[in-house]
C-alpha cells in the first residue's frame, strides 16, 4: 500500500538558504524537523519587489531572520496561511510586527475547530486565536504588484485549509493537503475524512484549472501532482475497505484495527495512525456502513451495519 504511493523523501535544501524554484518563487525550510513535519515546514516567498510569504512556519527567530534576509530589498506586503496549525502559523505575529504585512487566511470558525480546541494537547498544535486581516473564501484572490494568488478551500486536514493557485502559472501551493513525502494526517475531531476526499476530488474536477506543479507544506516539489492525487484517492479507498473488513471480522475498537491495518508501524506514528483509523470509521458511520453507540471516538466499539 505505502510502496504504491511512491513517496519522494529526497529534498534539496539547506536551512537558512532560500532556494530558487522559478516563476518568482523561493523556498526556505524551517528548522522544525519531526516524524510529522519531515525536514521542516516549507515557507515560500512569492515576488521580488512586493513579496507574499506563504506559511511563515514556527515562531523561530532564526527562521524569521532567514525570511527577512531572503526578501532583501523587497517589501513583505502579505503573509498567507494555508491553515492555522502552529508548525505553519506560529511565526505570523512576529513577522507581521517586523514587516507590517497584511495577514490572509480562511478565518472562518467551524464546529470542528471549536471541538478540537477543547482537546487535551490542542495548544501544542492549533493556532486557534488567529484572525487574519483578510479572510479568504473559496475562489477569492489576493493581489500583489507581481503576482495574484487564488484561494482554494480544501478542508479535511484542517477545516480552514486553503491551497493557493498562482495565476498565470502552473503552480499551486498545496500546504498539507497534498504532499509527496507522506500521506496527509486526517485527525478528528478537526480533521474529517469525507471533507478530505471531497477536497482531493475537487482538484480533479473537469473544467477546473489544472496545475502541473504543487509546492507542498513539507517535502520536495511535486512534479506530477495529478498522478499523486489519484494515488491518494485510491490509497484512501483501499484503506477504508481494509478497515470495514476488520469490523466485519469482529475487530471492534480503534486500537485493534490499527494494529491490524498498520502492522509494524513505528511507535512515534502510532497516535496518528489511530486517528486516521478513527477518521475512516467516522466516515463509514456517516455513510451508514458501520454503526457505534454515540458519536465516533477512539473509545467506541464499532459493528457492521445491519
Amino acid at each position: 500500500m505505502t510502496q504504491a504511493l511512491n513517496f519522494d523523501r529526497s529534498m534539496d535544501f539547506n536551512y537558512g538558504v532560500a532556494r530558487e524554484l522559478g516563476q518568482g518563487v523561493r523556498r526556505l525550510v524551517a528548522r522544525n524537523p519531526s516524524p510529522m513535519t519531515f525536514k521542516g515546514t516549507n515557507t515560500y516567498l512569492v515576488g521580488r519587489r512586493n513579496i507574499a510569504v506563504i506559511d511563515p512556519g514556527p515562531d523561530d527567530p532564526m527562521h524569521r531572520r532567514s525570511i527577512i534576509a531572503a526578501a532583501g530589498r523587497g517589501q513583505i506586503t502579505h503573509i498567507l496561511l494555508t491553515h492555522t496549525h502552529l508548525d505553519h502559523s506560529a511565526g505570523v505575529a512576529a513577522l507581521q510586527a517586523e514587516t507590517g504585512a497584511m495577514t490572509c487566511g480562511f478565518g472562518a470558525r467551524s464546529e470542528r475547530r471549536a471541538a478540537a480546541a477543547g482537546h487535551v494537547g490542542a495548544k501544542a498544535i492549533l493556532h486557534s486565536g488567529f484572525r487574519p486581516d483578510q479572510c479568504l473564501g473559496d475562489g477569492e484572490h489576493v493581489n500583489g504588484q507581481e503576482w495574484i494568488l487564488q484561494a482554494i478551500h480544501t478542508p479535511g486536514h484542517a477545516p480552514d485549509h486553503l491551497c493557493f493557485a498562482m495565476t498565470g502559472s502552473d503552480l499551486m501551493f498545496s500546504g498539507d493537503h497534498v504532499m509527496g513525502w507522506n500521506t496527509t494526517v486526517v485527525a478528528p475531531p478537526e480533521g474529517h475524512m469525507g471533507d478530505y476526499l471531497a477536497s482531493l476530488e475537487k482538484l480533479m474536477q473537469p473544467g477546473k484549472p489544472r496545475h502541473g506543479t504543487y509546492l507542498a507544506g513539507h517535502g520536495e516539489v511535486i512534479r506530477q501532482p495529478e498522478r499523486l492525487v489519484r494515488s491518494y484517492l485510491i490509497h484512501r479507498r483501499m484503506r477504508e475497505a481494509m478497515i470495514r473488513d476488520c469490523v466485519l471480522e469482529g475487530l471492534d475498537t480503534v486500537p485493534v484495527i490499527t494494529e491490524r491495518v498498520y502492522r509494524g508501524i513505528a511507535p512515534a506514528l502510532l497516535s496518528a495512525a489511530r486517528l486516521s483509523v478513527l477518521a475512516h470509521l467516522e466516515h463509514l458511520v456517516e455513510r451508514g456502513a458501520v454503526v457505534c453507540d454515540g458519536a465516533p471516538s477512539l473509545h467506541r466499539q464499532y459493528h457492521p451495519a445491519a
